[in-house]
């Protein structure tokens, strides 16, 4: 069974930070991109960031470049958002995501979702 396990939501002031994990199992890490989409309520899903399984690559939409850094633990299956400098911007529900490699970041090409975690931060 495939899972994609979110972990690390909260509310934080602007200006904060927080990291979110994304435990997958059930399936090879190493040929998928794993990664972050988010929804603000009202708002259409939006690509974050996401790092190759293969060679460590990674992905960073415009909006969130220098604040946000994400990583993996090849060992443990598990992928990590560091998010700082949070604008109330970046509230949102965050859903890790897990992408064939080789077929873009986009939420058309995901072949698995977690249940999402959100995040709120207030002003």
């Amino acid at each position: 069974e495939v899972q994609l396990v979110e972990s690390g939501g909260g509310l934080v002031q602007a200006g904060g930070s927080l990291r979110l994990s994304c435990a997958a199992s059930g399936f090879t890490f190493d040929n998928y991109a794993i990664g972050w989409f988010r929804q603000a309520p009202g708002k259409e899903r939006e690509e974050v960031s996401c790092i190759s399984g293969s060679d460590g690559s990674t992905y960073y939409a415009d909006s969130v470049k220098g604040r946000f850094t994400i990583s993996s633990d090849n060992a443990k299956n598990t992928v990590y958002l560091q998010m700082n400098s949070l604008k109330p911007e970046d509230t949102a529900v965050y859903y890790c995501a897990a992408a064939l490699l080789g077929g873009g970041w986009t939420q058309w090409m995901v072949d698995y979702w977690g249940k999402g975690t959100l995040i709120t931060v207030s002003s």
